[in-house]
């Protein structure tokens, strides 16, 4: 079996997967968004402090396991360097006591692993990865060819949504709040304006439509939120899917999948199934609760390095906040 720990940004996880069969033994994860709601976002001093408690507190549960561990899997970048760190030092401690190697892993591999818990993976893949942190289109070969094609030049769609929501002071985290007020909304009554909308660019951008929905924040009232969420949700989603139809005319898409936590976002899965059609792709998507980061991708991700070979020391493992794929 093999432990994983994922503590990348504010959710404390850990994960126990059976190699042989890929299924997942067990999986817990304690959430910060009340400690951070507060704040309005993450506050990387308090995610640390809080990982510190619940990390410990989860493993305790997972004693009985560690006589047939065979690795210790763990999120490494990227990430909150004061985050990253504590699990980190968890899986060097469990390195340490139960003398066996650790298995460093790439949080945006993860969650293209998160398609594949207690399944076999399959490939090739064009991915959108959308999350607080990442917006990337990534065509995906193999565990070891992966090509991101386009990124954000600024902010990214869930970081977007989570800002929105601070400005209408709604709490954090801003994804669901945001989806939630857009259904009783009408998206038309705003015409923001579609980011980078003649751009022949393949590259994604929020900061521009977030000033856009600052300016119509200010001079509304509170009545008027549902339909700037819904116009804002609109706008944000018809940028990606702009953008996703002028990259399918240079490579249709065969098979693709959306990731990461603002993957969960049911508009946006609606309209790309809708955008699939004319190429007849399916759509792959990870469970709702394996949307968001947690522990269970980074196992399933952690089988395909452990029949790798991709062990390091307890010595040479190293905390890589900034990481590209």
């Amino acid at each position: 079996m093999i432990l994983s720990i994922e503590s990348s940004c504010d959710d404390s996880s850990i994960a126990i997967t059976q190699i042989a069969t890929k299924k997942l033994l067990y999986h817990k994860k304690i959430s910060q968004e009340l400690e951070h709601a507060h704040y309005g976002g993450v506050v990387p001093e308090l995610a640390s402090r809080l990982h510190a408690t619940a990390l410990p507190s989860i493993l305790a549960e997972c004693e009985p396991w560690f006589g047939e561990l065979k690795a210790i899997a763990v999120t490494n970048a990227p990430g909150l360097g004061v985050t990253l760190i504590e699990g980190v030092v968890m899986a060097k401690a469990l390195s340490i006591a139960l003398n066996i190697p650790i298995l460093p892993i790439h949080h945006l591999k993860g969650h293209i692993y998160s398609l594949f818990i207690e399944q076999e993976s399959h490939f090739p893949l064009t991915v959108l990865l959308v999350s607080g942190g990442h917006t990337q289109l990534i065509e995906v070969t193999s565990y070891t060819q992966m090509e991101t094609v386009a990124t954000t030049m600024d902010d990214s769609y869930g970081e977007s949504f989570d800002k929105v929501a601070k400005m209408m002071k709604l709490g954090y985290p801003g994804g669901p709040v945001i989806e939630a007020l857009a259904q009783t909304g009408d998206a038309t009554k705003y015409p923001f304006t579609v980011p980078l909308w003649q751009s022949p660019l393949i590259a994604f951008s929020y900061s521009g439509l977030k000033n856009q929905v600052r300016l119509a924040i200010e001079s509304a009232s509170e009545e008027e939120y549902p339909p700037i969420a819904a116009a804002f949700q609109k706008t944000a989603t018809d940028h990606l899917i702009q953008k996703l139809k002028k990259y399918g005319k240079q490579r249709p898409f065969k098979r693709f999948a959306i990731v990461g936590g603002a993957s969960a976002n049911l508009y946006l899965r609606g309209e790309v199934e809708k955008m699939l059609q004319i190429y007849n792709a399916p759509l792959l998507v990870a469970p709702l609760g394996y949307c968001s980061d947690n522990a269970a991708m980074i196992g399933r991700c952690a089988l395909e390095a452990y029949e790798r070979g991709d062990f390091v020391t307890h010595q040479a493992i190293e905390v890589k906040p900034r990481s590209p794929l």
